[in-house]
């Protein structure tokens, strides 16, 4: 699909409730150009599905949508059998609980459950300690310059694969703030915070322990003080659901992390809040 195809297809996200980014499109496609599919009845768009390919031969499944007028016709279906049918290697996904099982009939094993929390961003005074993010190729800030590829080993760690393209558009967000959090000259952890059509998300928010978690969280929520925010928690990190909780967020929903392949070993216990649903 075409860059105004991809619009469109999130437009449909936002009409089913996903609240997806103001400028999400643009950093998916820095990602993988050619993510979009989609199936086309006369003409017109009838199905989207992503398919976000990574080096190391891993896929991220998003985006999977039938338009209301056309469902109950298998065209969903013929999409999806015809993606799946072209990829090789490890493929991912978020997945309403309600559509568990039948991705279970296509191959994919649950991996853990993911909690999307939500409420008013907490008033709190930024911490001196979290600064911003400016990529290299945008200029920017030379302390925070200096820190990137930091930022970014940290992003493959917990992330499971490098995606410097798409980190370099998802770090400059044009309607949010990109920091990471530095003590002794070295990087801890980093978060990015970015306008939605309701409210704001905050992901990533990676760090290596809890009090840094904090710290960015409050730090980056203080940007947008009283705003609604949310965060998806895996829900296997209890410090994570403690630290929204603390925050006066609440469970909105949930979502079944799966894959179809072989599972790449995260580090559960420094994700406080993944990346999107749609990417991972």
């Amino acid at each position: 699909m075409a860059a105004r195809e991809a619009d469109e297809a999130v437009e449909w996200a936002a009409r089913e409730g996903w609240n997806p980014g103001r400028a999400d499109a643009a950093a998916f496609l820095a990602q993988d150009p050619r993510a979009f599919r989609g199936l086309f009845v006369d003409g017109a768009l009838a199905v989207t599905l992503s398919a976000t390919a990574y080096d190391g031969g891993f896929t991220f499944i998003g985006f999977y949508i039938c338009r209301p007028d056309l469902r109950g016709r298998g065209l969903g279906y013929a999409l999806w059998q015809d993606t799946l049918g072209r990829i090789g290697g490890t493929l991912g996904l978020d997945g309403v609980l309600a559509q568990e099982k039948n991705y279970a009939r296509s191959g994919f094993v649950l991996a853990h459950r993911n909690i999307r929390y939500g409420g008013k961003a907490p008033a709190g005074m930024p911490d001196p300690r979290v600064v911003a993010i400016a990529p290299a190729q945008r200029g920017g800030v030379a302390h925070a310059v200096a820190h990137l590829n930091a930022v970014a080993q940290l992003d493959r760690t917990c992330f499971g694969f490098a995606r410097p393209a798409f980190l370099g558009a998802w770090l400059a967000p044009p309607f949010g703030h990109a920091m990471a959090f530095v003590a002794d000259g070295a990087v801890k952890g980093f978060g990015v915070i970015r306008a939605c059509r309701e409210g704001h998300k905050i992901g990533p928010l990676f760090a290596d322990d809890p009090a840094v978690a904090d710290a960015l969280f409050r730090t980056l929520a203080a940007t947008v003080p009283g705003a609604p925010v949310f965060l998806d928690v895996p829900e296997p990190n209890a410090a994570a659901r403690r630290l929204a909780k603390a925050a006066g967020l609440s469970p909105v929903f949930e979502t079944a992390r799966m894959y179809r392949g072989a599972a790449p070993d995260l580090p559960l216990g420094r994700i406080f809040g993944i990346t999107t649903f749609e990417l991972g």
